[in-house]
């Protein structure tokens, strides 16, 4: 099983009084959560609140109305939901005078609900409630059987086909205050690592949240003020423990610009204008919205790109603009791709996490894989030769439209190893 939960070291800010009267009657009843076999996220602390009277919650959007005397309030923290970095959970523990455990109440998908098992009983035991924990999520259930019934199909399906979908939750009352943020690369790693991270639930229910050092409880101020910390330090891990691309080069001419549709000055090379190819905006666009960094590398005066790309708002989607009309070379030689990799600072063991995407099998097909890239071949137009005469020119992927890019970016990024100090720093429960 690949445990993601953290060190124990990582929680020393947030050791509690253990004299304190509210910390006791916490640990007394905090919940016993039972998780699924697979579960690959741990609960890692617990903050909690009491409450003697009608109150507003402090850590989640409920009003708190004890139910007969006193009401404990624990916000439970998971570094990870299988969708997203960030999770919050909920259990709302209701006593009596005598400290009786009269109603369990619990989060379940951003719904605050009544935990009652089949049999209409509080699902309580020695004074702890019992609750079963959705794989991968981390909803509430008072029983497996009725959770497996009810949700099992969307349960199975976020851990799986849809794991990653979020990447790093940012509708929260951390991110609302400005206390929590990330780039678009931050969210596309963490999309990575969740997909990475898919599993199918076993929904037998093996584990619980006492395994190893157990939840650490301590007063909600205490979670609330190392929250934003521990989701900063998760963030800034992304980029060295998640397998990414380092960079997209892009040639133009069939490759984004339908070059049949070209208008050039009289007696020159440099295009006026050009229509895009279908799909070619809109998958720039997507690329930088998902933070990927991006390099034009084509052939030809500098204006023919500037008069194409610049009315359409595409220039700036480039971080660098490496043409050989500047750099006097043509493609496939390695001086054009040395320029783009020195504009974006990339290192000699960056070429094995760039790609290069073109349509000309002699220029940039046969260019990139003498550099060391990873080379797409866009088979979109026929204007030049789909047959590769030398072993050198042979694409190593190759898409039939440029739209489908995407897509293939992010299975090239979830094929690329894992780095050998991530896996020897994997943390032990």
């Amino acid at each position: 099983m690949n445990s993601m939960t953290i060190r124990s070291g990582d929680l020393r800010e947030l050791m509690a009084v253990k004299g304190d009267a509210d910390t006791q009657l916490a640990a007394r009843h905090l919940p016993l959560l039972r998780l699924d076999g697979c579960e690959p996220f741990l609960p890692l602390a617990a903050g909690f609140a009491v409450y003697g009277q009608e109150s507003p919650s402090v850590s989640s959007k409920f009003t708190i109305r004890p139910m007969a005397g006193t009401v404990v309030e624990y916000a439970i923290w998971y570094d990870w939901d299988i969708q997203h970095l960030y999770d919050l959970e909920h259990v709302w523990v209701h006593l009596d005078a005598d400290e009786q455990v009269v109603k369990v109440e619990a989060s379940r998908h951003g719904k605050r609900l009544v935990m009652r098992r089949p049999d209409g009983s509080v699902p309580v035991e020695e004074g702890r409630p019992v609750l079963f924990v959705e794989p991968g999520k981390h909803a509430h259930w008072a029983d497996n059987g009725e959770m497996h019934v009810k949700s099992g199909t969307l349960i199975e399906a976020m851990c799986g086909a849809f794991a990653g979908e979020q990447g790093i939750h940012l509708s929260n009352r951390f991110s609302d205050r400005g206390l929590i943020s990330a780039s678009q690369l931050d969210i596309r790693l963490a999309r990575l690592k969740m997909k990475r991270a898919a599993f199918g639930p076993c929904f037998e229910f093996t584990r619980t949240g006492d395994e190893g050092q157990g939840i650490t409880l301590v007063p909600w101020v205490q979670l609330e003020a190392w929250i934003p910390q521990r989701v900063a330090r998760l963030v800034k891990d992304l980029p060295s423990t998640v397998p990414h691309l380092a960079a997209v080069f892009l040639d133009c001419g069939d490759t984004l610009a339908d070059e049949a549709t070209e208008e050039k000055i009289p007696g020159t090379e440099v295009v006026v204008k050009a229509e895009m190819i279908p799909g070619a905006s809109d998958m720039l666009h997507q690329l930088v919205k998902s933070g990927y960094r991006l390099a034009l590398v084509a052939d030809g005066p500098r204006a023919t790109f500037e008069n194409i790309l610049k009315p359409r708002g595409l220039w700036d989607c480039f971080e660098a603009h490496v043409i050989s009309g500047d750099v006097g070379e043509l493609k496939p030689s390695a001086k054009m791709f040395a320029t783009a990799c020195e504009a974006l600072q990339l290192t000699g063991q960056d070429l094995a996490r760039t790609v290069m995407v073109g349509n000309n099998l002699q220029r940039d097909i046969l260019g990139a894989n003498r550099f060391g890239l990873i080379s797409i071949f866009l088979a979109w137009s026929t204007r030049r030769s789909h047959k590769h005469r030398l072993r050198r020119e042979r694409p190593l992927l190759s898409i039939s439209h440029i739209w489908k890019l995407p897509a293939l970016l992010e299975q090239i990024e979830l094929s690329l190893p894992l780095p050998v100090a991530s896996i020897s720093a994997e943390p032990k429960d």
